[in-house]
């Protein structure tokens, strides 16, 4: 998945196109598949770099990125719609959007730290990483995971608005304000990620 969608950002890319994000059916993204988990360490640990590279990439895009959440939205799923530029949900959906590391025995990456915290406010980002809280739409909203609620037979069409919108912004002066908003965030980002993969690869050598 992470290979397919990377291939679809290279394209998004040639062709200077916006990025519209979705998932199928009634999720937008379970997260890791933790079925890897158990293969070995050494695939383990190309998941979770592609994941963390891939969060780093949305975040720095030299484009817009819409994320129309359908559904749920779980651990590295909600870090894919913290990265996307705008994010809609649905009005009263029954989908939960959760960072449920600890719920599981996971200990949160770095980079999923630093994803978080540049989006979420203060309260909630230690809300949903500490405590691992899942979020319905409205108190999704209100906690910084989404940006607009639509009712669900509007989210796509909503979407595809917004992304239309989105693609009339001068891109020479979008892409540099996005890396100068950014700076930070994605300096973070960028060291959470080498440290997590020495770590990682740390462990798969013991």
């Amino acid at each position: 998945m992470l290979q397919g969608l990377n291939a679809a950002l290279d394209r998004a890319q040639e062709d200077r196109t916006v990025v519209l994000l979705t998932g199928r059916q009634d999720v937008f993204s379970a997260g890791f598949d933790l079925a890897v988990f158990k293969r070995g360490k050494a695939e383990k640990v190309a998941m979770l770099s592609a994941g963390a590279k891939m969060a780093e990439r949305l975040l720095s895009f030299p484009a817009p990125v819409v994320a129309a959440c359908n559904g749920h939205a779980i651990a590295m799923g909600a870090f894919l719609l913290l990265a996307a530029d705008l994010r809609l949900g649905i009005t009263n959906g029954a989908g939960k959007i959760c960072m449920n590391e600890v719920q599981i025995g996971l200990t949160v990456p770095r980079f999923a730290i630093e994803v978080a915290r540049q989006r979420l406010t203060p309260a909630h980002f230690n809300r949903a990483a500490i405590t691992a809280e899942p979020y319905t739409a409205l108190p999704a909203a209100e906690a910084g995971f989404l940006d607009f609620l639509v009712p669900a037979g509007e989210l796509m069409s909503a979407a595809h608005n917004r992304a239309l919108a989105l693609s009339k912004l001068v891109r020479d002066a979008l892409i540099p304000t996005k890396l100068r908003a950014r700076e930070n965030a994605l300096t973070a980002l960028h060291a959470a990620i080498a440290a997590d993969i020495q770590d990682w690869n740390s462990r798969r050598e013991q």
